[in-house]
């Protein structure tokens, strides 16, 4: 989650919403995302979907039945519909979005056989959000 951070980080630095997200496959780090909505002007560039992308790309194949995503706040229903359909293993998150979050939506949106950790480091990634949002507030 630290490096899922570290990602978050670099998104805010680009002025993009902080959210970050590693995929990890035996023991080793094969994609790594930032939120990159603003600078590609896609709103389907979340850091989830971009590190399934780059993660896919990696290891050769759609499936990612053996990885785990850890990404800094809970994904949103397209994220976590993409996550469903790369059957990934297990994700990790650290933050809800009670506004955007999937369980909002469809607490049932991933594969049956994901395996579901929720609030690792949940303050440290509430709190870069909670941030960059009254500072966003403040500009305006």
């Amino acid at each position: 989650m630290k490096q899922a951070l570290s990602e978050a980080k670099k998104a805010r630095e680009k002025g993009e919403i902080p959210i970050g997200a590693v995929v990890v496959c035996q023991n080793q780090i094969v994609a790594r995302a930032g939120n990159q909505t603003e600078t590609l002007n896609d709103v389907t560039a979340h850091a989830e979907m971009l590190a399934i992308t780059a993660a896919a790309s990696t290891l050769g194949g759609k499936y990612l039945t053996e990885c785990t995503l850890y990404v800094t706040i809970e994904p949103c229903l397209m994220c976590a519909g993409a996550l469903s359909w790369a059957q990934i293993g297990k994700v990790v998150y650290g933050a809800p979005d009670h506004k955007r979050g999937f369980h909002t939506f469809a607490n049932n949106a991933l594969h049956p056989k994901t395996i579901l950790e929720k609030g690792v480091m949940e303050a440290e990634c509430c709190e870069l959000v909670t941030k960059f949002f009254q500072h966003k507030r403040a500009k305006k």
